[in-house]
């Protein structure tokens, strides 16, 4: 993957407003996808849906999996590294939604997250790109990483063909000055737009 520019795709769903607990199969929900090139969007895709299933914690791919491999699968251009809200090894069996949803497409995935899943760990320096490991026993899984000084730091989950190095570089690329990287902002957004157009 290159270290000066490269497509970065994210996704994003979001239920009905006022859905509470877990869920249920057939919730309705709307998925969308961008691919942002230098902080531009050039391409996204917009479905509505229903929810594969209720959550269950450590299934979240068999809630939500399904709806985006599709509007992934729509998206042109077609990124070569998609962010979304999800865990990679970070999970009871080493096998996050992040990991699921790229070996479906065979596109590298990176999880981003507010909290880990199962690993512990220290917060890093109030700094910019600081980082800290995330572990499960003497495993590191995921790490936390400081985008902006004074606020919570996010976790980076490397999952289907990156690693930590490459997901942190991602994930710090495609920041724009925020706290979350503006593919996921963006894709959050037009999500939202969608459900609110219903």
């Amino acid at each position: 993957m290159p270290a000066a520019s490269y497509l970065v795709g994210a996704c994003w769903v979001c239920f009905r407003r006022g859905l509470s607990g877990p869920g249920a199969a057939g919730d309705p929900l709307w998925a969308a996808a961008v691919v942002v090139d230098a902080g531009r969007i050039v391409g996204q895709r917009v479905v509505g849906g229903y929810a594969s299933g209720p959550y269950v914690p450590g299934m979240l791919a068999l809630r939500l999996g399904p709806q985006f491999e599709d509007v992934v699968r729509r998206l042109t251009p077609w990124p070569e590294v998609l962010l979304l809200d999800a865990t990679g090894d970070d999970h009871p069996r080493r096998a996050g939604l992040a990991l699921h949803l790229g070996a479906a497409l065979d596109l590298p995935t990176v999880g981003v997250t507010h909290r880990p899943l199962l690993a512990t760990g220290v917060w890093p320096a109030d700094e910019a790109g600081a980082t800290s490991p995330l572990t499960i026993g003497t495993d590191q899984v995921a790490t936390w990483l400081r985008t902006r000084p004074g606020t919570r730091p996010l976790v980076v989950h490397p999952a289907w063909r990156t690693d930590l190095e490459v997901s942190v570089r991602v994930v710090e690329a495609s920041l724009a000055g925020r706290r979350t990287p503006e593919p996921l902002r963006s894709a959050r957004q037009a999500a939202r737009r969608a459900r609110a157009g219903q």
